[in-house]
């Protein structure tokens, strides 16, 4: 996913390993992978990896010791008091389902739940179950104390599920870590959301070269590249999970309205941004837009970019990366060069 990895050119002058630091683990579902390329920061990782590992503990919806599942578990009973990390991310989730007017809905939970796309006992469940799930979504019933740091769930059975926006998160707080310690040049991939720290190695003053996921394919194929530094990029996309029924694909990303997958001519959108979590929480919300509504809401918004393409295998940029995305795969057509 992204290149100009080398480091033999500038390790004299600019004190990085002559190859980088690197760990991968296989944490909250999905592949984690961390390089460091500064000298001496080799610790560092263990460090990073650490922090990872206790916000995964305390976030992931199918672990029952989580936070997040026992706030599930006391819905409709009592307020729950939690942790800094999990009511800072339950803050960022409900300005995100407000800001998005419902496309984006912390407490989807019962309806990602239904569906359970992604685990074996995956379903496309019946109209009925999913109108009784409907019923439960509504991110309006979720009572925040910023005095008492509680979170209070108003209806027996809502569930809260924080997927869309956690990885975001957590790669945030993964990058705090690597600049705590004084980490320069590094890369954070967590399952996909990508942050690029510093410039690239391959030569002072350059860009990395970040790929754009191919929605048709397997996470890893790319489609062409943008370059960045100091950014994330974050894709949603109809490839990541998926069901097939009688000949149907159903893609996980489930619009909190209708309780079936967003409909329309997208098959993958990349967000660029200073913040992971802000990819994520655009990236859901922008997806649900369509093409052209997507378009729109992104040329309007500060720092922000996006990467759009469609189902017929067409790629249009916001305004900032016109001119900047390089295509690679020529089964694809580049709409808006300029």
């Amino acid at each position: 996913m992204i290149s100009g990895c080398s480091t033999r050119e500038r390790k004299e002058e600019s004190g990085l390993a002559s190859e980088p630091y690197a760990r991968t683990e296989f944490l909250m579902g999905t592949v984690v992978n961390v390089k460091i390329y500064d000298e001496g920061k080799q610790k560092v990782l263990t460090s990073v990896f650490n922090r990872i590992e206790e916000l995964s503990e305390k976030i992931t919806v199918n672990d029952g010791a989580s936070e997040v599942e026992k706030i599930n578990e006391q819905a409709g009973n009592e307020p729950l008091k939690v942790s800094d990390d999990v009511y800072s991310l339950l803050k960022a989730a409900y300005e995100y389902s407000k800001d998005s007017d419902g496309t984006f809905d912390m407490t989807i939970g019962p309806l990602t739940n239904l569906w359970h796309i992604g685990f074996d006992d995956a379903k496309k469940p019946t109209q009925p179950e999913i109108e009784s799930s409907l019923a439960l979504i509504d991110y309006k019933k979720v009572v925040l104390d910023d005095g008492e740091q509680t979170i209070f769930l108003k209806d027996k059975n809502m569930r809260l599920d924080l997927g869309a926006i956690a990885k975001g998160y957590i790669t945030d707080e993964a990058v705090k870590i690597l600049k705590a310690n004084k980490v320069d040049t590094a890369i954070v991939d967590l399952g996909g959301n990508i942050y690029v720290l510093g410039n690239s190695p391959r030569a002072k003053g350059a860009e990395w070269n970040v790929g754009i996921q191919n929605p048709f394919e397997v996470r890893g194929e790319i489609v062409g590249s943008i370059p960045l530094s100091d950014k994330t990029i974050v894709t949603s996309g109809i490839y990541e999970r998926f069901i097939e029924v009688d000949g149907e694909k159903y893609h996980h990303l489930l619009d909190p309205k209708t309780g079936y997958p967003f409909e329309n001519s997208l098959a993958g959108v990349s967000i660029v941004a200073e913040k992971s979590i802000d990819g994520d929480g655009l990236s859901t919300e922008v997806f649900s837009k369509g093409l052209e509504g997507g378009l729109d809401f992104i040329n309007q918004k500060k720092d922000i970019e996006a990467v759009f393409i469609t189902k017929d295998k067409s790629i249009y940029l916001s305004e900032g990366l016109e001119g900047l995305f390089r295509l690679n795969d020529d089964e694809f057509t580049l709409e808006n060069k300029q």
